[in-house]
């Protein structure tokens, strides 16, 4: 992975990050999403993903970290759903659906990656992984 100079190229993503602009901050989220093992950046994005200002921020955040299709991305997706609120869970969760729900291959892709995350050292995070590999359940039809 190339070195990125944190003064001249990220710079701009990391102080929009913090704009009162939503969408200067889906932006810096997409775009600092490439570099998302910085650790400075790491830091940013997990506050964007739970953006309290507006959910459509904590969504393309989401979705530019699960097209990585890496531990990585999915780890911090996780971690922020484990962590939110009822609303930006949802965005979180139709982040998920919309990059890896798309066809059987995505859902098999997202099953290897949650595998890998099922026994990680946070709980909330292997307990969300754990809920994405579990079955679906069927309505119990035989109910009174």
């Amino acid at each position: 992975m190339p070195r990125f100079d944190m003064d001249d190229e990220l710079t701009p993503y990391l102080q929009g990050s913090t704009s009162a602009s939503w969408s200067v901050r889906a932006a810096s989220g997409r775009r600092l999403a490439a570099v998302a093992e910085i650790p400075e950046v790491a830091e940013v994005l997990r506050r964007l993903l739970l953006d309290g200002r507006d959910t459509f921020v904590t969504q393309e955040t989401a979705e530019a970290l699960l097209g990585r299709w890496d531990v990585l991305g999915l780890r911090m997706v996780l971690a922020a759903l484990a962590r939110a609120n009822d609303d930006t869970g949802d965005h979180l969760h139709a982040a998920i659906l919309n990059v890896c729900g798309q066809s059987a291959q995505d859902g098999e892709r997202l099953a290897a990656l949650c595998s890998a995350l099922a026994s990680d050292a946070d709980d909330a995070v292997s307990g969300e992984a754990r809920r994405i590999l579990e079955p679906p359940r069927s309505p119990d039809l035989h109910r009174p």
